[in-house]
């Protein structure tokens, strides 16, 4: 059973690695007892995600709803033939990881079946369920089953899965409007995208981002240059869409370069090492 749970542990490192450089190299950087367990949170979303971005010749409803049952049967049942629901289960079980913040994460992912535009309570809900709580997810592992830090930390952790979503929606409006028609921001006129919205918006994720850095600097000290590495990603990205005008960021997808990945993972590393953060 232990080479079984290993071997599942290690497919979701391997999704990881192929569908995000940048959370490879952020989870890399955490010390080692919390790199396969954030593999295992990361395949579990991910391919949940899939399901509703990219099987557009099969019926997603039906493979949600079988992804939803499977999870669950997984948890109950400790084991799954699936590699990315038996090493979720495994963290879920290890960790205490709670049954509502899987419920929320899965709701979003329905929602993105059915809902192309969304008012402010939705737009909440969707940010809630699709990132915040999978930052919640990465805390009780990083926790390690400490209550007291991880309620001390939930709001912080909350904010900036909320500033990695939001910066995501700006850095992908060309695929998300054009590809799917969908409108995350609520109120917001793509075919009018103005100078004023998208500050509007900047200025809400730059104080989750503010938000989040309170309480990345209170991590334990295995987690905090990993996850103030992601951060540091995408603040970086988040400073090249505040540069770029509305029409751009509706006709191109930004990215930050490798070698600027590289040079931050570098520079991060030695404000980790100098108690700098």
């Amino acid at each position: 059973m232990e080479l079984f749970d290993e071997t599942t542990l290690k497919c979701s490192r391997l999704i990881t690695q192929h569908y995000s450089t940048s959370f490879t190299l952020g989870i890399k950087t955490l010390e080692a007892k919390y790199r396969l367990p954030i593999y295992a949170v990361y395949g579990f979303v991910r391919y949940a995600d899939e399901i509703v971005d990219t099987f557009h010749d099969y019926d997603k409803a039906e493979l949600l709803s079988s992804f939803r049952a499977d999870t669950y049967k997984a948890i109950r049942d400790r084991i799954s033939l699936n590699p990315v629901l038996h090493s979720f289960q495994l963290i879920v079980n290890q960790y205490g990881i709670d049954r509502e913040l899987i419920e929320a994460f899965l709701k979003s992912m329905e929602m993105d079946l059915h809902q192309q535009e969304y008012n402010q309570y939705g737009y909440a809900e969707y940010i809630y369920g699709s990132a915040e709580v999978v930052g919640l997810m990465c805390l009780r592992v990083f926790c390690e089953g400490n209550t007291q830090m991880y309620e001390s930390l939930k709001e912080p952790a909350r904010r900036l899965g909320a500033a990695f979503q939001k910066v995501n929606f700006l850095r992908d409006i060309r695929s998300d409007y054009q590809d799917r028609g969908r409108v995350y921001f609520p109120g917001i006129n793509f075919n009018a995208f103005t100078e004023t919205a998208k500050r509007d918006i900047e200025a809400d994720i730059q104080a989750d981002f503010d938000a989040a850095y309170q309480g990345i600097i209170r991590l334990p000290q295995g987690a905090k240059w990993g996850v103030y590495l992601a951060y540091v990603y995408y603040k970086a990205l988040f400073k090249k869409i505040k540069k770029m005008a509305p029409s751009r960021i509706l006709n191109e997808r930004i990215r930050v370069p490798d070698n600027q990945k590289m040079a931050l993972l570098v520079q991060t590393y030695f404000q980790h090492k100098l108690n700098y953060l």
